[in-house]
This record gives C-alpha cells, structure tokens and sequence, in this order.
C-alpha cells in the first residue's frame, strides 16, 4: 500500500504517562498499554500514535531526550515496544511514536560530550555554540523561542536552546545571508504560523555564513542529519509505521524566520527520499503544517494543532487558559452559538489549494492545552463536535479518554514542564485514564500521593466500565460513529466536501451521496434541504423542504442518486 494507509487512518493519541499502569509506580507503561488493547481496538482506530517514548530526565514530559535508541525505564524496555507492536499489529492497529528532531536533553551524551570539551569537535559540533553572546537573537523569554544559554560546563561561551534552557538545539546548519543583510537588518519578532512561501531569492555566491555558525552541510550538520536516519531506521526495523515530528521545521536556523523553513523542508525531502528505498511505507507527519516553499511535500500530511487558530475557533472555549498564539474569540463548537466556521474554512482552504487531496489531521484534543470537554461544555454537547470530527474529511485523532468525555482538570499542579506559558496548564488534558470505579479509577494500584498527576475527584467522572454497556453512553457513540465512517467511504478522506451552511447549522455534503448536519448551539437551528433521509444521528426532523434542528443536535443522511 505504500504510505496510502494514512488516507484510510483513525488514529489515537496516547500520552503514555497517564494511559495504564501495570506495575503499580503510579506512571503509566508500555506493558499497561498492552492490557488495554482490546479497548482501543474496540473503538475502531487503526494507527496509535505515542508522546515520546525514549530514555529522558523529563524535565519536558519526554521532549527531551537523552537516548534515541532506548525506551524510558518508566516506560519498559524496547522489547515491550517490540511486543506491543506486534499485539497491535494482530489487531489491525499501526504504531507511530513521536520522534523530538531539533533538540535533545542537556543529559544526551552527545551534549555532555561537547560541553565538557574545551572547543569544537573535531567531527564537528553536533550543537550550536558562541563564544560570546550573539549581539542579534530571538529575544522572547520564554519557552518556545530559541535563545542563547550561558554554558553550565567548561565549555566556554553560550549554547543555542530550543525550548526550556535544559534542550539544546541541535545543529543543523545555518541560512547563509547576504553581507549587508547580516550586519544590517534588524531582529525579526518570532512568528506565530510558518510562512507558506520562501520570502527571498539571493544567489548563493553572494551569502556567506557568520563566524561560527556552520552552513547545512558542514560536518556537524551532516552529522546530525545521518544520525536522524539512524534512529529512525532503528524503530522502523523494529516495526513501528511511521513518526510524528515534534517542532519538524526548528532545524536549520535563520534569524529572519525565512529561507529557514525552505532548508529544513529540503533536508526532510533528503530523508524522504532515502524513506523510499528503504522504508517506502512509512509515514512521517509534522507537528502543524508543512511549509510551502515550491516542490514536493516531505511529509505525508498537515496536522491543525490544537493550540492554533483553525482548531482553536472551533473548540476552544478559554476555560483551559489563554493562548499567546491568538485573541481570545467564542468557539464555533459551543452553546451560545456566537461563533464562526470562517479561520477554520479559510485555513482549510489554504492547507489544500495546492494540494487539493492533502491529508490533514484534525484531533479531538491533545496533550498539549485543553480537552474536548473543558468548562461548562457538557457530555450532551460532545456529540456535534465528534459527528463533525469524523466526517468533514480530515484523518481525525482521538485523545486517549476522549472517548468517554474526560474533562479538562483546571488548578493542577506543574508537572514534567506543563506550564510552559504563563496563561495556560497542560496538566489539566493529561491526567490519568479513567477505567473503572476502583482505586485510582483503574489507572494504578499506587497511592494516589504517588499518581504521576491527580485523578478526576469528581464522583461522576466517567470511565470505560460505566460505559461499557449502556447504549447511550459517549464510549458507545464513538464506536458506532468510527463504525459508520469505516463502512462509508464517503465519509472519509477521499471523497469531495460540498459546503450547504457555514453557521448553524453547519451542513455539509460527502461524496455527492451523504449530507452531515450538526448544530452545536443551544438553540435550535433550521436548515432548507430536501431529499435526504436519515441514517444516524440524534435531534432532527426531517421536513418536506428543510430540516429541523434542536439544540445540540446532529445527523447524516443519504442523498438521492
């Protein structure tokens, strides 16, 4: 099938922490995940998708890494992820691990190894180091910016990071610049979204590179690049589908946020391009979107990330936290219907103008903000919001316990880094799997003074055994929802999207052959259509010349042919 297998995928999102604990630490695992396979096989999903995996001092939940080629101890050996692979494989479920390309932990060999020598390795560096302050940087002071570190070793000077200070940047190579543009032009403030096209055209003789800062194919920069091959050969040997890339365009470094994201595309090609020989079906897919810089896409789709402004339109209902990527606006996806489909039609539109069969995943929710259910937003309105996930086209991503209506837990403590910006607390989408009424909702037979993050305290949170058996519960109405997109092919990724109303309701045409209506308001909506006759759904009234829809109420349709 080569890499078409995506087109076709229902992925999962687990943040293995907080999934299952089989040993009783309080922090979830690999064998955990095991025992919960028949549940995730049970939803329908096709491809699991982890948070970093591989040995790490966690200062940044697992984003920082300090081997490549080792799965945490937390976690279980890389003979556990060998067989989980292979269980999930029984069951028709792919396995796609997040691969953290542009930095590493500050406790990686290959840092301590540099920091403790007196200069440059001979090999070249495989980090980014000055001797003094650079008297141009990223400026921004807080996580999320590359800025400069002083060195905590001997040695001397300063070192590029990524992230927090405890993430250094890998090097792979800087855009060289024109003489008069690199004593000249002023910082640049940090841009929130990836430019879509390369903004300049200067011939290659007339760049050079500032002292110090290796160009995309010196030695360092080769070195790193080989080094990605290898671990990436390392998992896929083992049997994993494919990689997730944490902040995939922060590799080649350009102080202008330009020509920067066009050289780290071109080397993501180079690798694509060796994929194809070697691993012609494995997946690679970005964290956002892939820049747009003329030629062939590197990677296999675009991912509207939870924290930017498409997704963010349509769910974010600011109960989680304010976001410093955009203004606070009402979501599409909520009770009091004031809000608009347009930032993310727009940028849907955009994602696929060129493109026009592009993949694009589109999640519940991620370990990276809020959950679906955050704040007021009650289980009677997640049914809108996942009919609309799991049919307008995208591959869509389901967070681990979504599946049940989890809530977002707000005021938990500071966690592995989850409070990353002031205005906001990823712990509160991260907190352990709800599975039962037992201790610990099922998640671990640990104290809970020793749960890796509080469990919901309410005494109606809902769990997968509450669940189980009653027809009418979320669980059963992700399964029977994912059941009907596998068994319509119109309402996957393939089939055309024909827009009928953009507000509320939002309707929508599949295929020429399906209509999909969904109102996430609370007041009840009217939309004018004739000739479809309902398959699934919940709310709606079909009438001569339009459709009657109540608050909170949703349906899809067959068309005549």
């Amino acid at each position: 099938m080569g890499r078409e297998w995506l087109a076709d995928a229902v992925m999962y999102e687990i943040y293995p922490q907080s999934f299952a604990d089989s040993d009783g630490d309080g922090v979830g695992d690999l064998r955990g995940v095991i025992g919960k396979l028949d549940h995730i096989a049970s939803l329908g999903v096709n491809v699991i998708w982890f948070n970093p995996c591989f040995a790490s001092p966690f200062v940044d939940a697992g984003y920082d890494v300090s081997d490549y080629l080792t799965i945490a101890p937390r976690y279980g050996t890389n003979d556990d992820m060998a067989e989980l692979v292979a269980r999930a494989r029984e069951r028709g479920i792919r396995i796609v691990l997040d691969l953290v390309a542009g930095h590493t932990s500050i406790e990686h060999p290959w840092f301590q190894k540099e920091l403790n020598a007196d200069g440059p390795d001979p090999e070249g560096d495989r980090y980014i180091w000055s001797e003094e302050l650079p008297e141009r940087t990223w400026t921004r002071e807080q996580p999320g910016t590359p800025a400069w570190v002083r060195s905590p070793g001997p040695r001397r000077g300063y070192y590029l990071k990524n992230f927090y200070d405890e993430q250094p940047a890998l090097n792979f190579g800087w855009v060289d610049r024109p003489q008069a543009v690199a004593d000249e032009v002023p910082p640049r403030a940090a841009a929130s979204e990836v430019p879509l096209q390369d903004e300049t055209d200067q011939p290659a003789d007339v760049r050079i590179a500032r002292p110090g800062r290796d160009p995309v194919d010196g030695p360092g920069p080769r070195r790193n690049r080989q080094a990605l091959k290898d671990i990436i050969g390392h998992w896929l040997d083992l049997g994993v589908a494919g990689f997730r890339v944490d902040m995939a365009f922060s590799l080649v470094k350009d102080e202008e946020l330009t020509q920067g994201y066009a050289k780290t595309v071109a080397l993501w090609r180079e690798i694509r391009e060796w994929l194809e020989v070697a691993h012609p079906d494995a997946v690679l897919i970005p964290e956002g979107a892939e820049p747009r810089v003329g030629g062939p896409l590197a990677f296999d789709a675009d991912f509207f990330l939870v924290i930017k402004d498409a997704h963010a339109s349509l769910f974010n209902n600011q109960y989680a936290g304010r976001l410093p990527f955009q203004a606070p606006r009402e979501p599409f996806f909520d009770a009091e219907g004031r809000g608009s489909t347009q930032p993310f039609l727009d940028a849907w539109a955009e994602a696929r103008a060129d493109h026009p069969d592009r993949a694009i995943i589109l999640a519940t929710a991620d370990h990276d903000f809020d959950r679906l259910r955050c704040g007021p937003r009650t289980p009677e309105q997640l049914g809108t919001a996942l009919t609309f996930l799991f049919t307008w086209g995208s591959v869509p991503c389901l967070y681990y316990g979504d599946e049940i209506g989890m809530r977002y837990l707000p005021g938990l403590p500071n966690v592995e880094g989850s409070i990353c910006d002031p205005g906001y607390n990823r712990a509160g989408c991260r907190t352990p799997m709800q599975w039962d009424d037992s201790p610990n909702a099922g998640f671990s037979t640990a104290e809970a003074d020793k749960l890796y993050l509080p469990i919901d305290p309410a005494p109606d949170r809902p769990t997968v055994a509450a669940q189980q058996d009653d027809p009418a519960s979320t669980l059963n109405f992700v399964r029977e929802l994912i059941a009907l997109r596998q068994a319509t092919p119109a309402l996957g990724t393939r089939a055309s999207t024909r827009l009928v109303s953009t507000g509320y309701p939002l309707a929508y045409v599949r295929g020429d052959s399906h209509l999909v209506v969904v109102n996430p308001r609370r007041e009840p909506a009217t939309l004018s259509f004739s000739g479809a006759t309902p398959i699934w759904g919940s709310g709606i009234d079909t009438h001569p010349d339009e459709l009657r829809v109540s608050g909170f109420g949703y349906g899809i349709f067959t068309l005549p042919t």
